[in-house]
């Protein structure tokens, strides 16, 4: 296959997306946020004579997408990625100053994911600029605020539908086709305040909640002894504690936040239910407990099957341009790839190789960066359908 990727062109496309600070303000209160950054990536999409529009998602945290239309016929294909980037205090290399060293693009967002988000656009420039036309249609998705809420692709998501989708996140140029979900649960036990010496009258909160810890760790022990094959065992952890007055008193309150992460198969209703069993065996144990719990937030896990046709697009692909297989992968964290597969939308993740998510030194390795583009280029003319 001919690639029409521009491999330069590319990495000064790059260096401009990481010169950008695009710091996510939910993250860091006052940071400077996506505007720039999708202003650029909506520059770029205009350049490609795509259809494109800049819409605040909240105010100040804008998304940009642009429409490639085909001419009829074909699949339309979702190419994803989000221009937010976390905190850059503790950083030891200058952020915002892409270096070059040994193949490697250092700076905040070289990896996570501007990388992958620059080799989408670079892929679809080639498709234009190979004047190759296209039977269906590519979206392209610059979206804000991944690192925190993903109010980005959830508004996305509102707004269009595909056939199919990447996410230009990294996978080191392998094929994420699950990752695991979570929820945040408030358990607050109650308890009666009372003089410290008045042990007849009190009933301490704290203590009650103890038993929870105790049916949080038994609960912890069991989740590990079943394995997903791609991204390994659920697990619960106790994050956040709280609760009493003062020495002398009963606390007449308590309040544990915790965290469950889900593996694919399990849903909401899954943790619902491992709580209320929870509650309700203490309970019947204890007279005095007494205890609510909610959660207050909660991302499901994902998985698609890897006979998927994009799946297949990026596997053959891949192959073609490397001469080596990709493997089939699953993430222990969660990604935006969970609201579009909720949408009925087989997806992936497919993105480039580096290191330093979230660290004090980040970079990406150029080399997989062009690789990934070409194989995106691939799968956009494969999937979408070229004209004879």
């Amino acid at each position: 296959m001919r690639s029409h990727v521009d491999e330069s062109a590319l990495v000064s496309l790059l260096k401009d997306m990481v010169r950008i600070d695009s710091v996510n303000p939910s993250l860091v209160p006052g940071a400077a946020g996506e505007a720039e950054m999708a202003e650029y990536c909506a520059d770029y999409m205009r350049s490609l004579g795509l259809e494109t529009i800049v819409y605040d998602v909240e105010p100040g945290r804008p998304n940009a997408v642009g429409f490639l239309k085909g001419g009829g016929g074909g699949r339309t294909l979702l190419l994803n990625g989000h221009t937010d980037t976390v905190g850059v205090d503790y950083m030891t290399i200058d952020p915002f100053q892409p270096e070059v060293r040994d193949g490697k693009l250092y700076g905040r967002g070289a990896f996570d994911m501007k990388g992958g988000l620059a080799a989408s656009m670079a892929a679809l420039k080639a498709v234009v600029d190979s004047g190759a036309p296209l039977k269906g249609d590519v979206i392209l998705a610059a979206v804000c605020d991944e690192e925190y809420a993903s109010i980005g692709t959830e508004r996305l998501m509102e707004d269009v539908t595909a056939d199919g989708a990447i996410i230009g996140e990294f996978t080191g140029g392998d094929i994420q086709v699950a990752h695991k979900g979570f929820a945040w649960i408030d358990v607050e036990t109650h308890g009666v305040a009372a003089h410290g010496s008045r042990y007849w009258e009190g009933v301490d909160a704290i203590s009650k909640m103890g038993k929870v810890l105790a049916a949080i760790d038994a609960l912890g022990e069991n989740l590990l002894a079943v394995e997903h094959p791609l991204v390994g065992p659920a697990s619960v952890h106790a994050s956040i504690i709280e609760g009493g007055r003062e020495l002398s008193t009963y606390p007449d309150h308590c309040k544990l936040q915790v965290e469950r992460r889900l593996i694919p198969g399990e849903t909401k209703a899954t943790v619902e239910g491992e709580l209320h069993g929870m509650m309700k065996t203490i309970g019947a144990g204890d007279p005095k407990f007494q205890a609510e719990h909610e959660i207050t937030f909660y991302r499901g896990p994902m998985e698609i099957s890897r006979d998927e046709e994009i799946c297949r697009l990026i596997h053959e692909g891949t192959v073609k341009i490397t001469g080596e297989a990709p493997s089939y992968i699953g993430g222990t964290g969660w990604m935006d790839s969970e609201i579009i597969w909720n949408k009925g939308i087989p997806v992936v993740c497919h993105g480039p190789s580096g290191s330093g998510a979230h660290a004090k030194s980040e970079w990406v390795d150029l080399e997989s960066v062009v690789n990934v583009a070409k194989v995106h280029e691939y799968a956009i003319k494969e999937f979408c359908g070229v004209e004879e």
